[in-house]
């Protein structure tokens, strides 16, 4: 399957979707497909906080940990409502190089979920120095539109079953940035 099919059948899937983990996986797998990456992030807004709610990396990076807003390049790029974009993490001062060092990551880019009142970021991830090609920028951001859609969607829904109740019970909704 080539890339702008993924995307689309990802977009499609992301509409129908009625569980939040099942949102995840779809959001995390097709961004670490769609970016040709090692490593892929769902994050997401929780008061205040950056959470790693899910992965899909070569080794474990941040799943169920919470970073501050201020200290961390996914709340960069919320904060900011722009990607990050990042070849080479150990010359940039918006990575924590603490955070960064035990991992195999060396270069990055995050995205904003819905640009205009972000929920959260998407992350990919590259073992090497890598320069994000436009096309996987623009594939990362499409994804992530359709993914801040569809989570907000399942957050306000109260119909969507336990997923949405732990989302919305982390203080996710209507987060301060």
């Amino acid at each position: 399957m080539d890339a702008s099919e993924l995307l689309r059948t990802a977009v499609a899937d992301l509409g129908l979707v009625q569980d939040v983990e099942q949102a995840q996986q779809i959001i995390r797998s097709t961004a670490r497909r769609l970016a040709n990456a090692h490593g892929a992030t769902v994050v997401l807004l929780d008061r205040g906080h950056c959470f790693y709610a899910d992965e899909d990396a070569v080794s474990p990076l941040w799943k169920g940990q919470r970073f501050p807003v201020r200290q961390c390049i996914s709340g960069w790029s919320i904060r900011n409502r722009r990607p990050a974009i990042v070849p080479d993490i150990q010359v940039d001062d918006r990575v924590p190089q603490e955070a960064y060092r035990p991992t195999f990551v060396k270069s990055l880019v995050i995205v904003p979920m819905r640009v205009e009142d972000p929920l959260g970021a998407i992350g990919a991830y590259w073992i090497q120095p890598h320069r994000v090609t436009e096309q996987e920028l623009a594939r990362l951001q499409s994804l992530a539109e359709a993914a801040g859609a569809a989570l907000a969607r399942l957050i306000a829904s109260p119909d969507t079953g336990r997923g949405a109740t732990r989302l919305a019970s982390s203080g996710v909704a209507g987060a301060p940035v």
